[in-house]
């Protein structure tokens, strides 16, 4: 059974990943507007692995006989100056998502919930990629900078990532 404290956070955790959807999917929509379809197939991924996160408290949450509770999800930003703006927001609020798992892994070690300690494991590793990812976008769009046919080169390559389920499959 999970205890009242974890299943109220993870819940909340549930509502922060759905957010995470919804802003990678406006970071994808505005940068399918603006031309850059690899890009926004990129971030169009990268909502869909936030909905797969959400869905493992979701099922974490019921497999311990507690309840899920949703709640309103805050509505995204919509409007970026640049790919490389998108990019460094998406990093800082996959640094704000690490935080609230560090904080979670804290909450299952002080309530003695072994159970929920291992499943935010997974977690722990995915944000260390989810960080570097970024990064490493962030590096090559600073890279090319002013450069438009290095840039539409970057925009290519961020466009041949494969979808989050054969990505999340690989994981396992």
């Amino acid at each position: 059974m999970i205890s009242k404290k974890i299943e109220k956070a993870f819940n909340e955790q549930i509502n922060a990943e759905m957010f995470s959807f919804y802003l990678y999917l406006s970071m994808s929509a505005w940068l399918d507007e603006k031309g850059f379809a690899g890009m926004s197939k990129w971030m169009r991924i990268q909502a869909d692995e936030e909905m797969i996160h959400a869905m493992k408290f979701y099922d974490h949450i019921l497999e311990r006989n507690g309840s899920v509770k949703l709640t309103a999800i805050e509505g995204p930003k919509g409007a970026w100056k640049a790919p490389l703006d998108i990019f460094k927001a998406g990093l800082e609020h996959e640094q704000m998502i690490t935080g609230r798992i560090n904080n979670l892994v804290k909450l299952a070690h002080q309530e003695n919930d072994y159970a929920s300690h291992s499943f935010l494991q997974w977690f722990v590793d995915e944000q260390v990629e989810e960080e570097s990812n970024a990064q490493n976008i962030i590096d090559q769009l600073t890279m090319v900078s002013g450069n438009p046919a290095a840039l539409f080169l970057v925009d290519r390559e961020l466009g041949a990532r494969p979808p989050a389920a054969a990505a999340e499959a690989a994981a396992q």
